[in-house]
C-alpha cells in the first residue's frame, strides 16, 4: 500500500539508525536495535490475525443484518435444491461496500483482494453466529400468499384491500395509509423474480394511481430485476420488510415534491 514502508525497508531503517546510535553508545543499543528489529518481525507476523480480527468485528456489527438477508435471499426450488446466489450477492456486496472502505482506512487495503475469499468465511460466520428476526411461515398458495402479505401489512398500520381477481393490471393489494398508496404484486416463487414483475407493478402503479410499487416475494430477484426496479423506483422486498414499511410514505412525498 502506498505511504506503508514494507518490512524490509522498516528493517534496513532500524538497523542503519540503530547499527549508528550503537557506535555512539555501545553494546545496549545494539541489543535495543535488535529487540526493535524482532518485534518489527513480529508484528508482521502477526499482521493476518489482526486482519482478520478486524472483518470479524466489523461484520459482526452487522450480524443480525446479515443473518436476516442471508434468510431472505434463500431458498428451496422445487426439485428441492437450496439456491444462495442472491445471498452470495449479497455477501460479496457488503464485503465491496461496507468491509473494504473501512480496511483501506485501517491500513489494510493490499489484503483485501488475496483475502478476498476469507472475508467472505468470515462475513458467513458473522451471519451463522447471529439471530435473525422471528419469521412468519409463508404459505405456498399464490392466493394463500397474497392474503399472508396483506395481513402483514395491516398489521404494520396499513390499510390494505386485494384487487379484484379480474383486470387488476398486475397488483395484487392496495395499501394506504396517511394518504399514500402503495401498489403491491405477490410473488410466491421457487425461483428468483425476473424483470416481468418489475414492469408490471411499475405499470400498475400508474393504472391504480399509486404514489409507490412494490414487488413481494419470498425468493429473492435477479440482478436484471433489481437493476430495472432502481430505475424505475419499484421497491423489491421480501415479506419479513412489510413490517418496516412506515419509512415509504416520507420518502416518496420528497418524491413527489421534486416532481
Amino acid at each position: 500500500m502506498p505511504g506503508r514502508p514494507n518490512l524490509v525497508a522498516r528493517l534496513f531503517w532500524i538497523a542503519v539508525v540503530g547499527g549508528g546510535l550503537g557506535l555512539v553508545y555501545g553494546r545496549w543499543m545494539l541489543a535495543a536495535t535488535a529487540a526493535a528489529m524482532g518485534l518489527a518481525v513480529l508484528h508482521r507476523l502477526r499482521r493476518p490475525a489482526r486482519f482478520r480480527r478486524l472483518v470479524r468485528r466489523l461484520a459482526r456489527r452487522h450480524g443480525p443484518t446479515l443473518a436476516q438477508r442471508r434468510r431472505q435471499e434463500c431458498f428451496v426450488d422445487a426439485y428441492g435444491n437450496e439456491v444462495r446466489d442472491g445471498w452470495e450477492r449479497e455477501r460479496a456486496y457488503f464485503v465491496e461496500r461496507t468491509l473494504v472502505p473501512a480496511l483501506e482506512a485501517k491500513g489494510y487495503g493490499d489484503c483485501v483482494e488475496p483475502r478476498f475469499v476469507e472475508m467472505l468465511d468470515l462475513v458467513e460466520a458473522a451471519a451463522d453466529a447471529a439471530e435473525p428476526a422471528e419469521e412468519s411461515e409463508a404459505p405456498g398458495d399464490g392466493i394463500a400468499y397474497e392474503r399472508f402479505c396483506r395481513s402483514r401489512l395491516e398489521a404494520a398500520g396499513w390499510q390494505a384491500r386485494p384487487t379484484p381477481a379480474s383486470g387488476d393490471q398486475g397488483a395484487d393489494i392496495l395499501a394506504e395509509r396517511e394518504g399514500f398508496r402503495l401498489v403491491v404484486q405477490c410473488k410466491r416463487y421457487g425461483r428468483p423474480v425476473g424483470n416481468a414483475a418489475v414492469q408490471e407493478a411499475s405499470a400498475a402503479a400508474r393504472y391504480w394511481g399509486g404514489d409507490a410499487a412494490a414487488v413481494v416475494s419470498n425468493a429473492g430477484f435477479t440482478p436484471a430485476a433489481r437493476k430495472l426496479a432502481a430505475a424505475t423506483g419499484v421497491h423489491l422486498l421480501h415479506h419479513d420488510d412489510l413490517a418496516e414499511l412506515d419509512e415509504l410514505p416520507a420518502s416518496a412525498r420528497v418524491r413527489r415534491a421534486a416532481r
